[in-house]
């Protein structure tokens, strides 16, 4: 018998904790993010208007590399972190290659959460865990096939990670999780008593 486990649905993971200075960076991130939910007032408005339980500078502000410069140094080590996985995609960039496009900061309320979704337009997507308070979110995946599934059974309870319709992902201080643009994703309800703070990001192929 032959079993061909075909078309993979992979999701890149990492740690920024073995960076030399990840104490020092961790914190000049989360200084950052904090200071644009302070300063952000377009961003706090269209929070306000979208039900979005927290900040987030998704809609407000596309600049952040140039605008504080530790955001800068997290796009450059973002940068080796996509070229490794697009290697591992076996990609063909022929005369391109992937470039962030757009970074954002999300900080997520205790009782908030963020509904299933995908990147459109974009290529390789993914976060950067900047506080992780315990209780708070994992990252929740959909299996891409499921409304394909119609009368398929469901999964036993004990199903290995690559047999399930949902696989949930619990980052740390650090973790950098990235995955193709189209896979749909959500973040469950944040039970901790505090915000969970996140940077969120695309890359383009140009």
């Amino acid at each position: 018998m032959a079993l061909h486990t075909l078309f993979p649905t992979p999701v890149y993971e990492a740690s920024l904790a073995a960076d030399r200075g990840f104490e020092a960076f961790l914190a000049e991130l989360e200084e950052g993010c904090r200071m644009l939910a302070a300063e952000d007032r377009a961003g706090r408005a269209w929070c306000k208007e979208h039900n979005y339980g927290g900040y987030t500078s998704y809609a407000s502000l596309n600049d952040l590399p140039q605008r504080v410069s530790v955001f800068d140094q997290l796009r450059r080590k973002l940068d080796r972190h996509a070229a490794a996985f697009a290697e591992d995609l076996q990609y063909e960039l022929g005369g391109g290659r992937l470039r962030l496009d757009s970074l954002w900061v999300n900080m997520l309320k205790p009782g908030a959460a963020h509904t299933s979704h995908i990147h459109p337009h974009s290529v390789l997507s993914g976060t950067v865990y900047v506080v992780v308070p315990k209780g708070a979110s994992a990252l929740k995946f959909e299996d891409p096939r499921l409304p394909m599934m119609m009368a398929a059974p469901p999964r036993r309870a004990d199903a290995a990670e690559n047999r399930r319709a949902f696989v949930y992902l619990k980052p740390e201080p650090g973790t950098v999780l990235m995955w193709e643009s189209w896979l749909r994703h959500e973040v469950p309800v944040n039970t901790a008593r505090s915000e969970r703070i996140s940077i969120s990001f695309n890359y383009g192929w140009r």
